[in-house]
């Protein structure tokens, strides 16, 4: 059955009878003809399979969306919103969430460090997700859940209905996680009806992708589904150090629903799920060599003569090192939904428990060379959330109210080990540092002397198996109070007021500990004892003191005697001892101040109010236009990382308080609240053969919660204030019957306004890195029919996003200055030219096929880039995916 072009006012008038809010949080893309919407009407994907429905192109405003946690069609609900629909989604062969990026250009996701982490940006907002302390600034939600860390994945969810992109904070009705956006992942409920759908495709790589689920009555009230599936890859990545592959895929899934109707009045809905993973992910490559990490290819006794990638050819997707990447990772949880309808009123609950359970290792020097020989995490996160919510229409006015709880708890233990290589390694950075004066046996020699036992520091530098400890938890409660009215002032007019109150609690604690010897040393005492011994022992020399070194005494009077052979005698052993101080690059590990301590509490409190205030016109039944003002709020976030550290202004207190470390330093153990403001005009129209959404806005986040990586840790500071000012446009058109053109346009102008201590100094009014100024992307589909009533259909896609650096800058490089580290990251710039395309033939009796590719061009660019650890001035990155091809069969009864 294919969709039916509904008028948007009789929609509106049907929802508001309230016959089809029972399912707020999961409500189905009905597409009924006009007038004919009720409890009973059966929803388009229950329909028989008699033939291939069409694509939600120039139909697509007639989707039910639940973008304001009430069922409106696309075309009546006023917010910045793509949705991907499931038949979108067959057609694109959107393989993960990451190929979203190719319809809604306003979004962009990455994933980096490791399979468990991955990261949303819309509008050029969006935090880092490699710490499990940060809070998301892009929610995620599936089927009403808050998913609090990135772990939702399109090939773990069976029976996919649809996915919504929402734009702009929207924290009036989604609480403290979505300062930026909010995805919404919507999948279907159980029907009363046998039937169920299988998909099985093949790719190079080996690539196999099988998935099925089955739905059905089990009593006349109760209804059932259940699913599962399995997504394997080989690696694209040659590993030349292990003889292996990386950026595999090797996952597995299963899910099921409970779906109980006792009456016309209740509904529940009961979820459950389980995915599992465990693969070697995620490759990075070597952009630009340092001096030091020359050693590292150099044959001995030059340097460790161990592999390294080439970074003249970053795209050869090859690279070196001594084990393959563990990412062992458990995602489920179970959920309940309850509605309750009478009449014009209706209760929503939705219950939740999940928990992410992920252990990872990884061999992160990214060298043949053992310098890391351990960076272990073991990860959990348990999350508990109750929504309740009731709406209720009265007349004119649609009313909802809602209370939104929070529970998450997380247990982090870390280690990170020194290879049997980095003692080597760094006798090559000490050399080098100290002209050749120094080594490393040499030092620990000379440091031994220095504190009156030679044999103190011998075989304590570098050693493998040292370097920390760490374990962290973080326990976060809050409560969102959330209410909203839309008023229709006459039947074309409406005026939208809303209001949410976000309270936010945090406890954190650490327990950091090192065993590298050499970063717990105060080398400006080393540097003033090796003057003062050099001192000693030219003083000594001279005068003939007995065993060769010179008393304070004699030096004195040797001084007094000598003033000028005096000066320059201490002028020459300040200059030999200069070195050792340069040797402070190499401590990459120091001594950790703790939380709590007798200063820091390691608990943050905080709360705000957000507001949306919104009037919507029909300007006539084929345009809408909207204008928007509303703020958003993220809480605080906290730095679960080695670089936390404490805030400056304690640094007195830290002192008085006896609690200072060797070389600690200060940064920052959390951010402040994010503040987000968006000025938004939006217009919607639908003429039958063409639609489009158009949005003009000015978005603007205070404290915007930046983490930098800084090749030992994170960097996790406010910046004062980031605005993106832009429009984005999304509309197609059908020509003739069987061809329908799309285009997506998002236009960014993304600064700081205000970013005055950042990993690399001020950034005030330079461009947002990483954010595009123009995304787009222009698609065509053409369907032929035969006659028969089988349909061949054909689309393809062309995704652009114009030039960009990936970051700002590197932190490893600020010793050189503020453009030196700028420098060396705009030496980078990202530009994308994607081509996707696909073919399927589509039977009647459910049974389609489809040829599929994305990135035919192989087209190559960088997801990001960072200080390389361990090799000082050295620079990696994480490559995009190659070309991807495969052949699908779906088949729905």
């Amino acid at each position: 059955m294919k969709p039916i072009r509904v008028g948007h006012l009789a929609i509106r008038s049907a929802l508001s009878a309230g016959t089809a809010l029972v399912a707020l949080g999961a409500a189905p893309a009905f597409a009924q003809t006009q007038g004919e919407m009720g409890a009973g009407d059966e929803p388009e994907y229950a329909a028989p399979a008699s033939g291939p429905a069409e694509e939600a192109g120039a139909d697509s405003n007639a989707i039910i969306v639940t973008a304001t946690k009430r069922a409106k069609t696309l075309q009546d609900t006023p917010v910045a919103v793509t949705v991907a629909t499931e038949e979108l989604i067959e057609r694109a062969e959107i393989r993960d969430l990451k190929d979203l990026s190719s319809i809604a250009p306003s979004l962009r996701v990455t994933q980096l460090q490791s399979s468990a982490n991955t990261n949303f940006i819309i509008r050029g907002f969006g935090n880092g997700a490699n710490n499990a302390g940060i809070e998301p600034s892009v929610g995620v939600f599936v089927d009403g859940v808050y998913r609090s860390r990135s772990a939702a994945r399109i090939n773990d969810l069976p029976d996919l209905q649809r996915i919504e992109v929402l734009k702009g904070p929207q924290s009036t009705l989604f609480g403290k996680n979505a300062s930026a956006g909010v995805i919404s992942v919507v999948t279907a409920e159980p029907r009363f009806e046998f039937g169920g759908e299988a998909e099985v495709s093949y790719g190079n790589y080996n690539a196999i992708v099988a998935k099925a689920n089955v739905y059905g009555p089990l009593t006349e009230t109760i209804a059932a589904s259940i699913g599962g599936g399995i997504n394997k890859r080989d690696g694209y990545v040659r590993d030349l150090g292990t003889g292996g592959r990386t950026n595999e895929r090797d996952r597995w899934f299963t899910r099921g629903q409970l779906l109980f109707e006792p009456s016309e009045l209740i509904k529940v809905r009961l979820i459950g799920d389980y995915e599992k993973t465990d693969e070697n992910c995620c490759a990075n490559v070597l952009l630009q060599q340092g001096a030091l990490g020359a050693a590292i290819v150099a044959p001995p006794p030059f340097g460790l003569g161990a592999g390294n990638s080439d970074p003249d050819d970053p795209y050869a997707d090859v690279i070196y090192s001594n084990f393959p990447s563990t990412n062992d990772i458990e995602n489920w949880g179970f959920s309940g939904q309850a509605d309750f309808g009478f009449g014009p009123f209706n209760l929503t609950s939705i219950t939740a428990y999940r928990g992410v359970d992920a252990i990872t290792n990884q061999d992160s020097d990214f060298t043949g060379a053992d310098l890391i020989s351990r960076n272990f995490q073991d990860l959990s996160i348990r999350t508990f959330t109750q929504e309740l919510r009731a709406t209720a229409t009265l007349g004119p006015v649609d009313l909802l109210l809602g209370a939104f709880y929070f529970d998450e708890s997380i247990d982090q233990a870390n280690q990170l080990l020194y290879g049997d290589d980095l003692r080597a390694f760094a006798n090559f950075g000490i050399l080098g540092l100290s002209g050749g004066a120094l080594s490393v046996p040499g030092l620990e020699s000379l440091f031994g002397r220095l504190v009156g036992n030679p044999d103190a520091f011998t075989n304590q530098f570098f050693v493998g198996d040292r370097g920390l400890t760490e374990a962290y938890t973080l326990d976060n409660k809050s409560i969102s109070l959330f209410g909203q009215m839309d008023f229709e002032v006459t039947d074309r007019l409406t005026i939208t007021a809303g209001m949410n109150y976000t309270k936010d609690k945090k406890t954190f604690t650490t327990d950091v500990t090192t065993t590298d010897v050499f970063s717990t040393l105060n080398l400006s005492q080393f540097v003033a004892g090796a003057t003062a011994a050099g001192i000693s022992q030219t003083v000594g020399g001279l005068i003939m003191a007995p065993g060769g070194f010179a008393t304070a005494e004699q030096i004195a009077a040797f001084a007094a005697g000598n003033p000028e052979l005096y000066q320059q005698i201490a002028t020459g052993a300040a200059a030999a001892a200069a070195p050792i101080g340069r040797l402070s690059q190499l401590q990459y590990l120091p001594p950790f101040l703790n939380v709590p301590n007798a200063v820091e509490s390691g608990k943050i409190s905080d709360d705000d109010i957000s507001v949306t205030l919104r009037a919507a016109y029909d300007v006539s039944d084929s345009l809408n236009a909207y204008v928007t003002y509303a703020t958003g709020y993220k809480a605080p976030s906290v730095n679960l990382s080695r670089d936390s550290r404490p805030f400056p202004g304690d640094r007195d207190a830290i002192v008085a308080a006896g609690l200072t470390v060797p070389n600690l330093t200060y940064g920052s153990r959390y951010a402040e609240a994010e503040d987000s403001e968006l000025w938004e005009l939006g217009l919607k129209g639908d003429f039958g053969v063409a639609n489009f959404t158009f949005a003009l806005f000015r978005q603007t986040i205070t404290g915007f919660q930046s983490n930098i990586f800084t090749g030992t840790g994170f960097f996790l500071t406010n910046a004062g204030k980031q605005q993106a000012t832009g429009f984005e446009f999304e509309g197609s058109v059908r020509p003739v019957e069987p061809l329908l053109l799309g285009m997506a346009v998002t236009y960014l102008d993304s600064k700081y306004k205000d970013f005055p201590i950042s990993g690399v100094g001020d950034l005030t009014g330079y461009d947002v890195a990483g954010v595009p100024p123009i995304s787009a992307t222009w698609s065509a589909q053409y369907t032929h029919e035969f006659g028969n009533g089988n349909e061949l259909i054909a689309r393809g896609d062309y995704h652009y996003e114009s030039d960009t650096p990936p970051v700002e800058g590197l932190p490893g490089f600020i010793s050189l200055g503020q453009e030196a580290a700028i420098a060396a990251a705009a030496q980078f710039k990202r530009t994308v030219n994607e081509v996707n395309a696909s073919l399927t033939y589509a039977m009647q009796n459910g049974l389609s096929v489809t040829a599929w590719g994305r990135n035919l061009t192989n087209d190559r660019y960088l997801l990001s880039i960072f200080d390389t650890p361990i090799q000082p001035l050295s620079i990696s990155g994480y490559p995009s995916q190659p070309r991807t091809y495969g052949v699908t069969a779906r088949y729905k009864f």
